[in-house]
């Protein structure tokens, strides 16, 4: 009689260091945690770190601590200069981790601070794969994300098991930077679309409509979208507690802006897009979600926000 095997215990998975427990690294380390993996975590928050020990999890005081004894390192900060601070110097990860670690950055950060990393790490004997993620904070807490990755095809072999705690549409789209390069063109999409939901948001208000009959079925057809899935009850309720801020969005959006110049791709939509989200957080609502470009709208419209 044929029987199940066992399911890996904890001691047959790579130890794991997360570095990073905002919005997202939060959820996502604890997903690792759900699936049988040993997390260490690091971060400069007291109540996150008691958030992953609750969660299972072991806090470490420091990067170099987190890191010294893991097979697999992921960090997830805000933007380039964090990934730097965290990678480099005698306290960060590539003179803490072992050789043969799998350093995996899902940060949003520019395509060439990856293929720096990657150098840099290689010179250690330190793999690297940039996997920057799609979904926000819901797709982060269902495990649901999308994970676009560049690296190695080895590297991303090894990592696809972790992957498949964290997301759900998981592809290797190419050498380091790819993954962020991916990330960048998700990015200018996600904005435009918002935008493009808040104008018609506004639109249906000032007409009369009802709002939750309209997007319902603008749902239902070729104008419905993931975003808009997503984004709807913010519109309908003005409920812009962060999920993704105005202020990483505002990163994001120089970061394409930056990547398209240097390749030669126009971006007019894009452009507009990205002067709307910045004038949204010089107007003081970088800590908002990024579905606020309603305000936006709204205080162009003469509404009052």
């Amino acid at each position: 009689m044929s029987s199940t095997p066992p399911a890996p215990s904890r001691t047959d998975r790579p130890a794991v260091a997360w570095i990073g427990l905002g919005i997202m690294g939060s959820p996502m380390s604890e997903n690792l945690i759900k699936a049988g993996y040993d997390v260490t975590g690091h971060t400069l928050e007291r109540e996150k770190l008691d958030r992953l020990t609750a969660a299972g999890g072991t806090a470490a005081s420091s990067v170099a601590d987190a890191v010294r004894a893991a097979d697999v390192v992921f960090t997830m900060v805000p933007a380039s200069p964090q990934v730097e601070a965290v990678a480099y110097g005698p306290d960060g990860i590539l003179e803490n981790a072992k050789p043969g670690t799998l350093l995996i950055d899902m940060s949003s950060i520019t395509p060439g601070t990856s293929v720096e990393l990657a150098r840099r790490a290689r010179e250690k004997g330190i793999r690297v794969l940039d996997a920057p993620v799609s979904g926000g904070e819901a797709g982060a807490v269902e495990g649901v994300l999308s994970i676009m990755a560049g690296g190695e095809r080895a590297d991303f072999e090894a990592a696809k098991p972790l992957f498949e705690a964290l997301g759900r549409t998981i592809v290797l789209c190419g050498p380091h930077g790819a993954g962020q390069t991916v990330k960048a063109a998700n990015q200018l999409m996600v904005a435009v679309n918002i935008q493009a939901c808040a104008e018609a948001v506004v639109f249906l208000e000032r007409s009369g409509v009802d709002l939750g009959a309209a997007l319902e079925v603008l749902g239902g057809g070729l104008a419905g979208s993931t975003v808009l899935a997503r984004k709807k009850d913010n519109f309908l309720n003005r409920d812009f507690a962060p999920g993704f801020r105005i202020d990483l969005h505002h990163k994001d959006m120089g970061i394409v802006t930056e990547a398209a110049r240097s390749v030669g791709a126009a971006l007019p939509v894009g452009a507009v897009v990205a002067q709307l989200v910045a004038s949204l957080r010089a107007q003081g609502d970088g800590g908002l979600d990024h579905s606020a470009l309603l305000r936006g709208v709204e205080r162009l419209s003469g509404t009052r926000v």
